[in-house]
C-alpha cells in the first residue's frame, strides 16, 4: 500500500509540539526568544529498558556516563517547548521562519525514529491530506529522496550533539534521567543559563557526569539497583518526570 501526503496547513503539527532540536537549532531558538525543553531518557549497558533491536540506534545517539558503580547511557533531547501555538505560527497558520524552520519540521509528517513506522492514524492531520499529494511511500520505501536526505541529518545531529549536549546538562545542574520505556525526565532551564552552556560546553572536553535514574515504580527501582545504577533521591528545580505507562 501507498502512502501519499500533501500539507493542508491545519497547524495542528504547530501546536502542543515540543519539537527536537539540533544543538545549532537550540541555539537559535533560545536567541529568538523561544524556551527549550530538555527531554532525557537512558538505559544501562546491560540493555536494562532497551529492546535488543533498538540497541544499535539508540547508542549511537546517546551519551556512555556513569550511573552509581555501573556503565549507562543518554539520550538528551533538545526541544522547541510549544504549550499551545507555534510562537512562529502568524493568524493563517504560515511559518514565520520556514525558510530556516527546524529539520524536524521540514522531515514532518515521517518519523526520525528508524523503528517507529508512520503511522497516519497517530498524526493530527485530517483525512484528505492522505488522500493527496505525491507519494511518500511505495510499498515499504521512502520514495522521497530529499526528505530521506533531511532524516539522515538529523540522526547524524543528534550523534554529533550529544556529548555537547551532555556538557550542557552538566553546566545546568541536570543528572536526573528516567529509564527508556518507562518515561522522559523534563527540564525547563532558564533561558540565559542555557545559552551561556551552551556557549561555554563546546569549548569545553567532555568529561561524563554522573547520573541517576528517575523511575516510575519499586520494582523499575530494584532492577536499576540490583545493576548497580543510582536512584533520583530528591527532585530538581523545574522539572518534571513524564511516565510512560502506570505506575
Amino acid at each position: 500500500m501507498n502512502t501519499h501526503f500533501s500539507c493542508v496547513g491545519c497547524g495542528k503539527c504547530c501546536t502542543d509540539h515540543h519539537v527536537p532540536l539540533t544543538l545549532d537549532e537550540a541555539r537559535m531558538w533560545a536567541r529568538d526568544g523561544g524556551s527549550v525543553i530538555v527531554l532525557v531518557e537512558g538505559f544501562l549497558a546491560d540493555g536494562l529498558g532497551l529492546p535488543p533491536a533498538q540497541r544499535e540506534h539508540a547508542e549511537r545517539r546517546s551519551v556512555a556516563v556513569p550511573s552509581g558503580s555501573t556503565k549507562a547511557f543518554v539520550a538528551i533531547t533538545f526541544a522547541a517547548y510549544n504549550p499551545g501555538r507555534c510562537r512562529n505560527l502568524d493568524e493563517d497558520n504560515l511559518c514565520r521562519i520556514y525558510e530556516r524552520r527546524p529539520l524536524v519540521c521540514r522531515i514532518y509528517p515521517m518519523e526520525i525514529n528508524p523503528h517507529i513506522p508512520l503511522n497516519p492514524a497517530a498524526k493530527e492531520c485530517p483525512p484528505h491530506a492522505w488522500e493527496q499529494g505525491p507519494a511518500l511511500i511505495v510499498g515499504s520505501e521512502l520514495v522521497d529522496l530529499e526528505l530521506a536526505q533531511l532524516i539522515q541529518r538529523s540522526r547524524q545531529a543528534d550523534r554529533d550533539d550529544v556529548q555537547t549536549k551532555e556538557a550542557v546538562c552538566a553546566l545546568l545542574g541536570i543528572r536526573t534521567t528516567a529509564l527508556k520505556g518507562d518515561g522522559f525526565t523534563a527540564y525547563l532551564p532558564d533561558m540565559g543559563a542555557f545559552a551561556q552552556a551552551i556557549a561555554l560546553a563546546a569549548d569545553q572536553p567532555h568529561v561524563a557526569n554522573g547520573w541517576v535514574f528517575h523511575v516510575s515504580g519499586i520494582d523499575i527501582a530494584e532492577q536499576l539497583l540490583d545493576a548497580g545504577a543510582q536512584i533520583a533521591t530528591e527532585v530538581p528545580a523545574n522539572y518534571a518526570f513524564i511516565p510512560l505507562k502506570a505506575a
